[in-house]
């Protein structure tokens, strides 16, 4: 007898492309996928199951389909993936709450698999060059997604303290990016003019969406207990994005940053959520030794090329990224003669 697995936020892009490639594996019976709304499109052999974590009624469905495997990911980056930043807060915090409570009852299950986020390590100045997984953050996000992944952790450790014979899995994927990825972040690459934070040039990296997908369709098989940060190799400057996409830019202070932000999550042009502006200020890089050395997955894109991926699905800008690449290339070989 295989796996049989189910995954929470199955109506979701992530959910769904999760649930039908995780169901073609060798090594799992079934898939159930779980969310309020039905799913578009075929779903393949994944049966769907209409629940809502936050009600007590998944522990039924459980206990009912005899699931030994759940995969949660049904924590929300954006409010507006979620109709607003209460409704975000109770479905990531509420509805974790439940589905843990649902598991505590569950004495079949063997394996906890949570798709967190490396949003919880935060963005400021006192930040380290590369956060490890037992590192905290230097600033304790106050509001946001980041808040909500921080509680969303907690209560999965105490789960995991409760729980000591399952296998809890927690992933810490960096800023997600691909030709069909809604974060906040690639509504932000796909604006006409891109704001930016004077004085500052953000370290950015980067885990391609499809990385994502394989990622948590290793952890969900091979039974790897632990937290690992996910991210490709190497960081990219905001600025060097910004030329690569060949789009103007306009460097603001802060204070008219964040208006910028709000003006743009109001009118509903790009989910700018609070914490953007700190991470477009500072930005953050996580040490990704665990992954490769105890988890054993290694990313098929780098932070680069995930980018670039993303820079072909958006098109060229003002300038194109050959042209910027070919500018790049000539100053570095200007300044490697100067050395010489």
């Amino acid at each position: 007898m295989g796996r049989v697995v189910l995954v929470t936020g199955v109506s979701r892009g992530l959910g769904s492309r999760f649930a039908r490639l995780v169901s073609a594996d060798p090594g799992v019976d079934r898939v159930i996928g779980v969310d309020v709304v039905p799913p578009r499109g075929d779903m393949g052999d994944v049966r769907f199951i209409r629940a809502d974590i936050r009600n007590p009624v998944i522990t039924k469905v459980i206990a009912g389909e005899e699931v030994d495997t759940v995969v949660h990911l049904s924590v929300l980056a954006s409010p507006g993936s979620a109709g607003g930043r209460s409704s975000m807060k109770e479905l990531n915090v509420i509805g974790t709450m439940q589905l843990l409570a649902a598991c505590q009852k569950a004495p079949g299950l063997r394996h906890l698999v949570v798709k967190s986020s490396a949003e919880v390590y935060g963005s400021s100045s006192r930040d380290p060059a590369m956060f490890r997984e037992d590192m905290g953050p230097k600033r304790m996000p106050r509001s946001g997604f980041a808040k909500d992944a921080i509680e969303v952790e907690g209560y999965v450790r105490g789960f995991a303290r409760r729980r000591p014979e399952v296998s809890v899995t927690m992933l810490r994927p960096a800023t997600l990016i691909g030709p069909t990825a809604g974060s906040p972040m690639v509504q932000y690459f796909r604006l006409p003019v891109l704001p930016t934070v004077l004085g500052f040039d953000a370290r950015l990296q980067f885990l391609h969406e499809s990385d994502l997908l394989d990622a948590l369709r290793h952890a969900t098989t091979s039974g790897v207990h632990g937290t690992f940060n996910v991210a490709g190799e190497g960081v990219l400057m905001l600025s060097q994005a910004v030329r690569r996409l060949g789009k103007p830019s306009v460097s603001l202070p802060g204070f008219a940053f964040n208006s910028v932000g709000q003006m743009l999550r109001r009118s509903r042009v790009a989910d700018f959520p609070p914490d953007q502006q700190s991470y477009l200020t500072f930005g953050r890089g996580v040490d990704t030794r665990r992954m490769r050395d105890v988890l054993g997955f290694v990313p098929a894109y780098t932070t680069e090329a995930a980018f670039e991926d993303l820079c072909r699905e958006l098109g060229p800008g003002l300038v194109s990224p050959e042209r910027v690449a070919t500018v790049e290339g000539a100053v570095a070989h200007a300044l490697g003669s100067a050395r010489g």
